[in-house]
């Protein structure tokens, strides 16, 4: 209780006026947004993400005069609780904020499954919540009207990956398809089999594993025993991390290749892993690009190099999708004129605007639609391959783990 009463104090000391050394006074108009992230426990490594970038988003929209509403101007607040990668405490801290904090608007966490269940408070309450962490088609498929997401559909994060298969050579003909069982990757692979099915590529092992598994040795088997010519897997960076790291141990190769649904664009993957990480394929469906113009941040370029300033690490798209969502709350705040949840919500079904992380736009059922980039890590970098054309040459086939330098 003490360290949880510590952590709140200071998101509120530091975030409050958007900046620690500029708070906001007594008088200021303020809109305050609330969170529960993954500050702490065994998602923190990417929860971080987001109480970053949604601070550095916040700082900047107040530097450049905050937001006007119905002729007045306002200045945004940020609070934000650790939920400390529980679940269940993350649906009581939502309903903290809306009950007794008193936040206007809400966004959200990391993970799908903490998007699924936070976002039934959001639902309930009314207020509306834009969540940049949430792939699931799960989250969005309950006709709920107070839930936005800027994550493209879980479903659909192997398609880019699928069309690549069918350029290269030599052909893949056979996948081995293993996934977690959370609400986002049972989503990635619902969507991927139709996929698979559709490009002509044959399922020669499709499992299932445990969120939080550590073991792959069964696993491992049964892929050398089956011998697929890809490997296509979708999980969290942790046991991504400890899949390949199985993999080496154990000499267990596919045949060509294989890809990464999460992990695979961050700093973190290539340090963790070192030399082991080259050659792994994953996505992203954001980049660093100055062609991504924004109205606070100049560009994606621009906005990579001021996030690495100020915290000490790269951002990756969970940045970004953050920074979105509170680049969103601004332009529907200001759309609608009124901080009224309601007319706020339909504001936000109606925006379209493009920022760093790509045009925001959402879909019928709150959910934002944009490609993954097919990446690969090369000679210690993240390289971007295929998006619906070849960008750079891929390293393929992938060399088996006794065949490596």
């Amino acid at each position: 209780m003490r360290r949880y009463l510590s952590i709140l104090g200071m998101a509120t000391l530091v975030i409050a006026g958007g900046s620690m050394t500029s708070p906001a006074s007594a008088q200021t108009k303020t809109i305050t947004l609330g969170a529960a992230v993954q500050l702490t426990g065994s998602l923190a490594n990417t929860g971080r993400y987001y109480g970053d970038a949604y601070k550095l988003a916040v700082d900047e929209i107040n530097k450049k005069g905050g937001i006007t509403v119905g002729g007045a101007k306002y200045q945004l607040a940020l609070k934000i609780l650790d939920n400390q990668s529980d679940v269940n405490l993350g649906v009581r801290q939502y309903v903290q904020l809306v009950t007794r904090e008193k936040v206007n608007f809400l966004l959200g966490p990391f993970n799908s499954n903490d998007a699924l269940d936070d976002s039934s408070v959001a639902e309930k309450y009314q207020i509306p919540m834009i969540e940049g962490g949430g792939a699931s088609s799960q989250i969005f498929s309950r006709g709920y009207k107070y839930i936005f997401g800027t994550l493209p559909p879980a479903d659909d994060y192997f398609r880019s990956t699928i069309e690549m298969l069918g350029s290269l050579t030599p052909k893949v003909e056979t996948v081995a398809l293993v996934s977690a069982d959370d609400s986002f990757d049972v989503s990635v692979a619902k969507g991927t089999r139709p996929l698979l099915a559709k490009a002509g590529l044959k399922l020669v092992v499709d499992q299932q594993t445990s969120e939080h598994n550590a073991d792959y040795s069964s696993l491992l088997s049964l892929i050398k025993s089956t011998a697929p010519d890809a490997i296509l897997w979708s999980g969290h960076e942790p046991e991504a991390l400890n899949f390949i790291r199985q993999m080496k141990s154990l000499n267990a190769n596919p045949k060509y290749f294989y890809s990464i649904t999460v992990g695979v664009p961050t700093a973190d993957f290539r340090k963790a892993l070192g030399k082991d990480a080259n050659y792994a394929f994953g996505m992203t469906p954001w980049l660093p690009s100055a062609q991504l113009k924004d109205e606070w941040f100049g560009d994606a370029a621009a906005f990579a190099t001021l996030y690495r300033e100020t915290y000490g690490y790269d951002p990756d798209y969970h940045a970004a999708s953050a920074v979105a969502d509170v680049e969103a709350f601004a332009k529907a705040i200001e759309a609608a004129g009124t901080l009224e949840p309601a007319k706020v919500r339909d504001a936000i079904a109606k925006l379209d605007f493009q920022c760093l992380y790509s045009r925001v736009h959402f879909g019928a059922n709150g959910q934002i639609s944009m490609p993954q980039t097919v990446i690969q890590i090369q000679n210690d970098h993240v390289v971007p391959i295929y998006s619906d054309k070849f960008l750079n040459k891929p390293l393929y086939p992938i060399p088996a783990w006794d065949k490596r330098g």
